[in-house]
């Protein structure tokens, strides 16, 4: 066994341009080479292509919202954006319902709250916590970004993310094929 499994890291570590052998040693046992044995009947090992894998570029950390002052004087946060929503993938939720986070620096403030806009109309009841639900969404292609709200003014707003949403719509239950 333990040959066998020498044979194979041999296999492995071996340039993907080499002959690989393939023959059955004096004592019977089937072994692997790189060289064709002397005096023994060899054959060719056929190997498939090698997986590989394209390095992806990184993806740039969105920049912080820059420092703004509203009319009231109150001091805007340095941090404002959503997280936990994939931009390099579709968004799985079947029955169309998903949390999305809220990174936010320095802390919320409690005279604020944090309210969601999805394809900008203003989405859900403002909360002070920073996870934010959807539920029963539409798939396909969305915006959303998340609002700092004093009553109901807009005090600070997130960068708008583009993500598409994947769920499976299953047909009534007496008009499955």
């Amino acid at each position: 066994m333990r040959s066998c499994l020498m044979c194979l890291l041999m296999l492995v570590a071996l340039p993907a341009a080499a002959e690989i052998y393939k023959y059955t040693d004096a004592e019977g046992n089937t072994a692997y080479s790189n060289q064709p044995p002397q005096g023994t009947t060899a054959q060719t090992v056929d190997l498939p292509p090698l997986n590989s894998v394209q390095q992806q570029a990184p993806v740039a950390p969105m920049a912080p919202a820059p420092r703004q002052r509203n009319d009231d004087n109150v001091q805007a946060y340095r941090t404002l954006q959503l997280t936990d929503i994939p931009s390099e993938e579709a968004l799985r939720a079947n029955n169309g319902t998903f949390t999305v986070g809220v990174l936010i620096d320095p802390r919320l403030r409690h005279e604020h709250r944090l309210r969601l806009l999805l394809d900008d109309q203003p989405y859900g009841q403002p909360a002070n916590v920073p996870r934010l639900q959807l539920v029963n969404i539409d798939r396909g292609d969305h915006r959303l970004a998340v609002q700092v709200l004093l009553n109901d003014r807009v005090v600070q707003q997130s960068p708008t993310v583009t993500f598409t949403l994947q769920r499976f719509h299953l047909p009534p239950a007496g008009k499955r094929p």
